[in-house]
């Protein structure tokens, strides 16, 4: 055979289905291969057999690597050990590249096999446009776009439905818009496409609507609705949806869960993420670290830290976004002590801490006052785990200097740090000096935020408290002004409260609550009975 890795033999050849049962190596692979460490008992006897150079052999091998089963980085050295690899080779290892967390390798092999003697076919360029969605470089896929179009292959459904994804995963609607509205045929996808591109981009309402218009929906968009409200912050919208997909008896996907437990986690309602908790058991879906690491989020931020701790414990396979969210858990619920230990267990596993589990150990030291533990662990993370720090670590150890009242060696490491510091970390000083009342250094602090971010509340918030505090109550007035003047708005305070099943939330100063009157009524008879 002359040509490796056609996609079929020619017709003169025995049928692939014969030449597999001939070879008991390649029925190993084709019946009882169901993984890497399968793959890779049954990969070195077909080479040892000499079957790797045969194309049927080869495809199979390849084919089964790129898939979620195997190992893309495997798939990469299978093919580059073929000779002149042909179309079905170098679309099998885009298409796996596209699918992997290093989708620029599907593009640069794209430009590879642009200087090979194969060249891309339709099916090619659906792969190198899900590479760029996924990098959200839509500006770059552009110049692909033009190839397409001067091929005369844009109206080709699959390309165009994967262009469409690109421009709105990319957040270029004004692109994804002309795409969509040139479709000869609308379907499904490409509505989905454009549901997560204007709920990415801040468009609910749009989104929406187009939801509401199409006249067969997948779970693919109730999960972009859902998760499209979530996003932008409407979580009660997030949790109605729901409501209406069971209605409607649609079967929600991991990602629904997923996305219904992070409203939860953000509203603090309790009752409704124990019943998320609850349904994903009863519908028996598949514990993997996304959906755990979900579900011990939201108890951690809904105060149920035991809660957490106890999912956490049962869970069968613990990764590290799981470590990292019981961690920061335990940490911003008063369990400063049981964070760090749950640091050390994360340290004596086969996992090792990144940059998130830093900010979690780091914000336990805060709030414990622990200043010499936090100087340690920010020592081991650049020492041990070689870590380079970024504006959260020093940020982090700013609070615990400032906490502990350390303000001038807080207002050093600020000045002294190669990364530009931002209004972020300015605001924790300005912070930690209203707090031990620095009015020097307050004015310093607050100077930089308002350079960083003229439009940024707190910082003349913050430093009207600390002139007030200090009796300076002129210069506290003129920070008020100055915000008015500048059009700086305070966002209302925002709480929630879980009551019988039922979330309410309420803003500083609202009047939107259904039963307003009944509220502000008992509030102001409260208020005359304090006073008798």
């Amino acid at each position: 055979m002359s040509t490796l890795c056609s996609a079929l033999p020619p017709s003169s050849s025995p049928s692939i289905a014969n030449f597999i049962s001939e070879h008991p190596c390649l029925t190993m692979l084709q019946n009882q291969c169901f993984n890497m460490k399968d793959l890779q008992k049954i990969h070195p006897q077909i080479i040892k057999t000499g079957l790797a150079l045969d194309h049927i052999a080869a495809s199979r091998v390849l084919t089964f690597c790129a898939s979620s089963y195997g190992d893309i980085n495997y798939a990469y050295l299978v093919f580059t050990r073929i000779p002149n690899p042909n179309l079905y080779c170098w679309n099998t290892i885009i298409r796996g590249f596209s699918r992997s967390s290093t989708p620029q390798f599907a593009i640069s092999l794209f430009v590879d096999m642009l200087y090979s003697d194969v060249e891309p076919q339709r099916l090619t360029y659906p792969s190198v446009f899900k590479g760029y969605a996924q990098l959200g470089a839509g500006h770059d896929g552009a110049q692909l776009h033009g190839r397409v179009v001067k091929l005369g292959l844009e109206k080709d459904q699959f390309i165009s439905n994967t262009i469409l994804h690109m421009y709105a995963n990319s957040g270029l609607m004004s692109e994804a818009r002309r795409v969509f509205d040139e479709l000869l045929e609308l379907d499904e996808v490409a509505c989905n496409s454009m549901i997560m591109g204007l709920a990415k981009c801040g468009e609910v309402h749009k989104s929406r609507r187009l939801f509401d218009n199409m006249p067969k929906r997948t779970a693919v968009t109730w999960n972009s609705m859902i998760s499209g409200y979530v996003r932008n912050g409407r979580l009660m919208e997030a949790l109605e949806l729901f409501r209406k997909m069971q209605e409607e008896r649609v079967e929600p996907s991991e990602f629904t869960m997923v996305s219904l437990l992070s409203a939860c986690a953000h509203l603090g309602a309790l009752q409704h993420g124990e019943w998320v908790h609850d349904y994903i058991k009863r519908c028996n879906f598949e514990l993997n670290v996304i959906i755990l690491t979900a579900i011990i989020d939201m108890y951690c931020k809904c105060g149920s830290i035991e809660k957490a701790i106890e999912v956490f414990e049962a869970s069968p396979t613990r990764g590290l976004s799981c470590w990292n969210s019981i961690i920061i858990g335990l940490a911003m619920n008063g369990h400063e002590r049981e964070a760090i230990e749950y640091f050390s267990k994360l340290e004596s596993s086969n996992l090792k801490p990144d940059c998130v589990s830093f900010v979690g150990v780091l914000t336990a030291c805060k709030y414990l006052g622990a200043v010499e533990k936090a100087r340690d662990y920010f020592t081991l993370m650049i020492d041990k785990y070689e870590i380079e720090p970024s504006i959260k670590h020093y940020t982090c150890m700013v609070e615990v200097l400032g906490h502990a009242a350390l303000l001038e060696e807080a207002e050093e490491l600020i000045n002294g740090i190669s990364i530009e510091a931002d209004f972020i970390i300015w605001g924790s000083l300005l912070s930690s000096c209203r707090k031990h009342g620095n009015v020097e250094m307050a004015k310093r602090a607050a100077q930089r935020v308002f350079e960083l971010n003229p439009r940024e509340a707190s910082g003349y918030l913050l430093m009207s408290n600390v002139q007030a505090a200090s009796n300076q109550f002129e210069e506290a007035l003129e920070h008020r002004i100055l915000m008015k003047e500048r059009s700086v708005e305070k966002e209302p305070g925002c709480s929630s409260i879980e009551l019988h099943g039922e979330v309410h939330e309420f803003l500083a100063g609202g009047r939107l609550h259904p039963k307003v009157q009944e509220i502000y009524s008992l509030l102001n008879n409260s208020s005359f009975a304090l006073q008798d």
